[in-house]
């Protein structure tokens, strides 16, 4: 398999030339966070996931996780790269001070975050769910709750979870069963089990706190009667430290299609102690904290399996000999060129490559937004960036997570027959991202939150805000007449979002079929057009960079190149989805159950 390298370049392109961090971080009072700094930082954390993370990632598949007797043993490696994780400080990043973190702001953790799942997505995911569970319980916690518990979450000696669903109510979480009962000392007995739970239970830290979700004795049903608790394997003293055992245990791991090395598990609460945290039946308001936090996580995950079959199907594709070019010899001294000389080859590499730096602008873009929410002291700038963010939340992790299925079936596609063996590391990183597209909320609900919650909900306020955005970027570029092809083609598109959201808010308000049955064509149409907007102003910097003389030409001209490939074949498929979107919930609702399959 080609080794994994960090995308440093790259991201810091984006962070430094595109989106300005050095302005943004001046703005929000991170002084330390100098650009010399965070190329610094960004520099170690690819010496780690490099050097660490990526040599573990295929023996760490092949392995899986052990369960035995309620305990779960990762892989080797695992636990030994965890040790370092922790002693490096990568934890403690993005917290604060006065809990032992280092201050610095959350898009500079984010954007490192990218790279380990690149290198070891499985590995990734255990760190990773430690930092919703840190930041519900610094949103919604009590000043004793975040003594209790942030110091050693922050410190990366204790994990941290979420456990939301159980196994007959899957996403539907109004139909969760999970009871919570009170105790005289202000505590709450936990009863139920929880599926699904990423790295709910493992020998990497020595506690791991659960952010769970369950019913008081009085609360209403549905989703307005679910509380939120912190509840910890092992208890945990007032001051903070590890106590005896709770009343939490493992009753089983999954045997998955991918990501095989994070322990997904069953988690049983057998009248374990927990904490309110939040107010009561206020739960799933405080739980989205975390959860949207994971699904911004999520999408990064997918653009971490496109970026990383990106390289791998680069790689290849420049050292694979079959066949000639139809327009000459290009290698005279072997037996035939490389396959990167193909069209349909390089149809493939410039699809994973326009997805990968295109998907992570918008990612880098969304974690600049969730700065300036947690950090900025303007309001009315805190909430233009929160309207934003709750119209790309859901773009980013499905979007993200749908191109991640191409770009990875793609790796596999580009080295022919050796994409299918394991030894070659293509399939893994298919069946790993594979994944993406469901957990977190899966792309048919992301949609539906897009259209009906988001967009519709709002009354179309929320999407104004960005498209404003877009056009607004769009007129500054009249001047630019070599730009012009492209932001008429963005601003054409814009028009037609509108036209198209206004058009299918019509129809659903006699029949609400038409939500659904237009929901994912929609959210699809969306990152399309969104991506297109971060392309746009890329080959803008790029153009820049160019007539001032820089040296990396070839960087800058690549990404002019890649910007033409996504605007001339990748924008173009909105025509499909404006399509699909436009025939109506007919053909999808009008056959009976028994016609699916008649006897």
């Amino acid at each position: 398999m080609q080794n994994y390298k960090s995308p440093v370049r790259d991201t810091l392109f984006v962070m430094n030339e595109l989106c300005n961090f050095e302005a943004h971080y001046a703005a929000l009072g991170f002084d330390d966070a100098s650009p010399d700094m965070v190329e610094a930082i960004a520099n170690e954390a690819a010496k780690f996931t490099d050097n660490v993370l990526a040599p573990i990632n295929a023996s760490g598949d092949e392995e899986g996780c052990q369960f035995v007797d309620g305990e779960v043993t990762t892989p080797s490696g695992f636990k030994q790269a965890y040790q370092q994780y922790v002693e490096g400080g990568w934890p403690s990043m993005a917290h604060p001070e006065a809990f032992g973190g280092q201050g610095l702001p959350y898009s500079l953790s984010s954007a490192i975050a990218e790279w380990f799942s690149g290198a070891n997505h499985s590995w990734a995911m255990y760190p990773g769910l430690s930092q919703g569970c840190m930041s519900t319980i610094k949103a919604h916690g009590t000043p004793e709750q975040q003594k209790m518990f942030l110091p050693k979450l922050i410190e990366g000696t204790w994990t941290g979870t979420m456990c939301l669903t159980e196994a007959h109510c899957g996403s539907d979480l109004g139909m969760l069963k999970t009871r919570a009962e009170p105790n005289p000392d202000g505590t709450y007995s936990l009863t139920g089990t929880k599926i699904f739970i990423s790295a709910g239970e493992h020998d990497l830290s020595d506690n791991i706190v659960h952010i769970v979700l369950a019913r008081l004795p009085d609360a209403p049903s549905g989703t307005k009667g679910i509380s939120l608790f912190i509840v910890p394997k092992f208890n945990v003293t007032d001051d903070g430290e590890k106590a005896e055992r709770n009343g939490v245990s493992c009753g089983s791991i999954e045997h998955k299609m991918g990501i095989k090395a994070s322990a997904t598990c069953v988690i049983n609460f057998d009248g374990a102690k927990g904490y309110l945290i939040g107010p009561p039946n206020r739960g799933l308001n405080c739980m989205f904290t975390f959860m949207n936090m994971a699904r911004i996580g999520t999408g990064l995950e997918g653009l971490a399996g496109s970026e990383a079959a990106f390289q791998g199907a680069l790689a290849y594709a420049k050292d694979r000999l079959q066949f000639r070019s139809m327009t000459g010899v290009k290698n005279p001294d072997g037996p035939a060129d490389p396959i990167i000389v193909h069209p349909d080859v390089r149809r493939m590499l410039l699809t994973q490559k326009a997805f990968a730096e295109g998907n992570r602008a918008l990612a880098i873009y969304c974690m600049q937004l969730v700065d300036i929410t947690q950090y900025c002291d303007d309001e009315q700038q805190r909430q233009q960036a929160e309207a934003k963010l709750a119209l790309l939340t859901p773009i980013v992790k499905a979007f993200l997570t749908e191109t991640a299925q191409e770009a990875t079936s793609y790796g596999m596609q580009v080295y022919g027959g050796h994409g299918y063996i394991k030894e070659w590391g293509m399939e893994q990183l298919a069946r790993d991202t594979r994944i993406c597209t469901m957990y977190e909320g899966t792309t048919g609900i992301q949609a539906i939150d897009l259209l009906a919650r988001k967009v519709l909900g709002s009354n179309g306020k929320l999407l104004q805000v960005f498209t404003q955005e877009v056009r607004d970027y769009c007129v500054s570029l009249r001047d630019k007449p070599q730009f012009n092809q492209w932001s008429n083609a963005l601003e054409s598109h814009l028009d037609e979002w509108l036209s198209v959201t206004e058009e299918l808010g019509k129809n659903a308000a006699s029949n609400p079929n038409e939500i659904g049955a237009a929901s994912v064509d929609y959210l699809m149409y969306s990152g399309y057009v969104t991506v297109g907007y971060f392309w746009l102003k890329m080959a803008v910097v790029a153009q820049q960079k160019l007539d001032e003389g820089h040296p990396e030409q070839d960087f800058y001209q690549a990404k002019l190149h890649t910007a033409k490939f996504y605007f001339d074949r990748l924008l173009t498929r909105t025509r499909s989805l404006l399509f699909a979107m436009q025939s109506g919930s007919d053909n999808l609702m009008q056959m009976t159950e028994s016609q699916f399959m008649p006897e």
